[in-house]
């Protein structure tokens, strides 16, 4: 346990590592139980392990080799800043891997640090938590989309813990690796890509849409950050703060356009990374699929997002132990 700030009040402070589709990124933040989290540091290292998956769906040795190398980085970096407790989580893309669990007892072997296996609903489940307790008891019911590389998570509840959290197959970079192929892709590939995620969200819809009444929609990842940004939000130097929404007329529009556009092209967009632009139009389908058969006009960009959300429940855990 540390003292931020030289006071009385003991904090901890916590580290979460997240291995993802597209990056490796460990957030450390000091704590109080019953506080908010205060920023301490945040190391991103791009790895795109969805570009070491084989034919069989295995990552290679050439990703496994480059996942080692940035946990050990980033767990070494932990240790630096004096973490307490170091959470590691490995997402869909590891999670769906063949060789998963190669992968796990390498990464443990070789770096010391047992990566826990993320299920998707936990994954929606934590980055709702993490939306409410953003937005506050006066948004009233939420509902979550979130868009990654290797899934999408849909949750909605009326409390603290939601009512209703799922997982589906539809990551912008896995639906990119497996539908879209091209540059630009053809505009059969666009319309095949439509209907697979048309058939999955289809049923997600009949399930939730009646269900959720008057509810605030939120989405939270870089997905909806970037594609917020090429619909006309402010840019990420204004700060997390700063007020940012997404319009579903606005993106519905895009789509067409991103559909005929180069990767290169695309990447001189308002908001869209080099490193993303291949996967933008994917990510542009769900999201815009999403929200239409959910019945949802616009969302409201959160910043806190997964690693938020493990934070939180582990302070929120402190806090229970300490009352």
């Amino acid at each position: 346990m540390v003292d931020a700030g030289g006071g009385s009040d003991p904090t901890v402070r916590i580290g979460v590592l997240d291995a993802g589709a597209n990056t490796v990124q460990l957030v450390v933040v000091d704590g109080l139980a019953g506080g908010p989290p205060f920023p301490v540091v945040a190391l991103k290292q791009r790895l795109r392990l969805g570009q070491h998956m084989d034919a069989d769906g295995a990552i290679d040795a050439d990703g496994i080799r480059g996942l080692v190398e940035c946990v050990r980085l980033a767990a070494d970096e932990a240790e630096q800043y004096g973490v307490d407790e170091l959470h590691a989580i490995a997402t869909a893309v590891i999670r769906d891997a063949a060789n998963a669990s190669d992968i796990l007892a390498t990464v443990c072997r070789e770096t010391g640090v047992d990566l826990e296996v993320m299920p998707g609903e936990h994954e929606a489940r934590l980055t709702f938590i993490a939306a409410r307790r953003w937005f506050g008891w006066s948004a009233g019911s939420l509902l979550l989309l979130d868009i990654g590389g290797g899934s999408a998570e849909v949750a909605w509840g009326r409390t603290d813990e939601p009512s209703f959290a799922v997982s589906m197959p539809l990551g912008a970079r896995q639906l990119t690796r497996e539908l879209l192929h091209g540059d630009p892709p053809s505009r059969t590939a666009v319309e095949h890509l439509v209907e697979h995620v048309e058939h999955e969200v289809d049923s997600l819809s009949e399930e939730l849409r009646f269900e959720i009444g008057a509810t605030r929609p939120v989405a939270t990842s870089r997905t909806f950050q970037q594609l917020a940004r090429l619909c006309g939000a402010p840019p990420r130097r204004r700060g997390i703060f700063t007020a940012r929404r997404l319009r579903g007329r606005d993106l519905h529009r895009w789509i067409p356009k991103l559909a005929r556009m180069t990767i290169q092209e695309r990447s001189q967009l308002p908001g869209i990374s080099r490193t993303r632009a291949r996967q933008t139009l994917a990510g542009a389908v769900v999201a815009d699929l999403l929200m239409r058969k959910l019945g949802v006009d616009g969302v409201d960009v959160c910043p806190w997002a997964l690693r938020e959300g493990v934070v939180l429940c582990r302070l929120e855990l402190l806090d229970r132990q300490a009352a």
